[in-house]
């Protein structure tokens, strides 16, 4: 049984704490939803799924004390009616999150070079798809069983940032019937901070050029700061920009921003928020 707590109301809607969220597929852990301001259970919702869950909304919770302020931005948008109204579900990590966050199968038939420790980091304890499956076959379920929701991929979406923005586009290529969309921010294009091996970017760039779902069908989110981690991120984006372009996603479907002087954090995540959640939810 999954523990159920309702927090006090915000100014800015209602966050349901689900404590120790159990798996068949991973190890269990905490679950907030998100529930916009005069949520009415009459009416049915769009559902945004963003990892790194307990940086998302309360400052408390946060790894750093900064939070996303996601329930602040998207309670202003629903407002002014610029986005449809949705609820979030934010999903906390555990300490395998890195083995969580890699995606699995772009490496299966890599060509080892022994010693290849970005590879082994990759492929020893690698979980991501037992993790995507908790999210589409334990998760979402309950999620549409409690709350009343639009279950369809065109109002369904998955967002995260830096590993999270790798899952995140993994997500919408392996379950793209489910997903309609996927915003990743400051994604970790060189996988290791140990050994960013080239290799395994060419790896997940041959990954998306069979994968990527169809633009007709499908929105894509990417943003890259300029400083700190974010820094290295101009070259690899730029290539994945690419195959986007090559693949037929256009202004309609695809979005990748830039924005000189941010940081790879969270306060910076905070300030740009509105554009993705923009760009995924309006209709």
């Amino acid at each position: 049984m999954n523990e159920f707590d309702q927090q006090p109301e915000y100014k800015s809607g209602t966050i349901r704490h689900f404590n120790n969220f159990q798996s068949q597929y991973v190890q269990a852990r905490n679950i907030d939803v998100w529930l916009p301001a005069q949520f009415d259970s009459q009416n049915s919702y769009a559902v945004l799924y963003m990892h790194d869950g307990q940086n998302i909304f309360e400052s408390e919770s946060s790894f750093n004390r900064i939070s996303w302020k996601v329930d602040e931005t998207l309670s202003y948008l629903i407002r002014e009616k610029t986005i449809r109204p949705c609820i979030v579900v934010g999903i906390w990590n555990t300490e395998k999150r890195f083995q969580e966050y890699t995606p699995l199968k772009p490496f299966l038939n890599y060509n080892i070079q022994d010693p290849d420790m970005a590879l082994n980091e990759v492929l020893n304890n690698c979980i991501s798809d037992e993790y995507l499956k908790f999210i589409t076959l334990e998760l979402k379920p309950f999620i549409d069983s409690t709350f009343n929701t639009l279950k369809d991929k065109d109002n369904t979406f998955i967002s995260g940032s830096s590993m999270g923005g790798l899952i995140s586009i993994y997500a919408l290529c392996e379950y793209p019937e489910i997903f309609g969309g996927a915003a990743c921010l400051s994604t970790h294009w060189p996988f290791s901070l140990i050994q960013a091996d080239p290799l395994m970017f060419n790896a997940i760039t041959d990954y998306l050029k069979v994968n990527l779902p169809s633009p007709k069908t499908h929105k894509i989110y990417f943003d890259r700061g300029t400083e700190t981690l974010d820094s290295l991120y101009s070259s690899y984006q730029t290539e994945v920009d690419r195959i986007l372009k090559e693949t037929g996603y256009s202004k309609k479907s695809w979005m990748t921003s830039i924005f000189e002087g941010d940081e790879h954090s969270e306060l910076y995540w905070q300030r740009r928020f509105h554009i993705p959640a923009t760009f995924l939810l309006s209709d």
